[in-house]
């Protein structure tokens, strides 16, 4: 893997990390006003978890499984 394709994969999986944050304060902050839309919920709910998939896909390219 050349160089400027770790470093652009290093960066996307900062700009993911931050964004799945920023979507569980969004999510905590929703859930604790009482009038809170739970379709908007799961629809974050549903993105943060996208999200979450791509940081693993990305975190093994990063990182990829050495066979013992």
């Amino acid at each position: 893997m050349i160089m400027n394709d770790i470093e652009a994969l290093k960066n996307k999986l900062a700009e993911l990390r931050t964004e799945h944050r920023d979507l569980d304060d969004m999510i905590a902050r929703m859930t604790g006003d009482e009038s809170y839309n739970q379709l908007q919920i799961q629809r974050l709910k549903r993105r943060k978890l996208a999200l979450k998939d791509q940081i693993a896909l990305i975190k093994n390219r990063l990182l990829p499984d050495i066979i013992a």
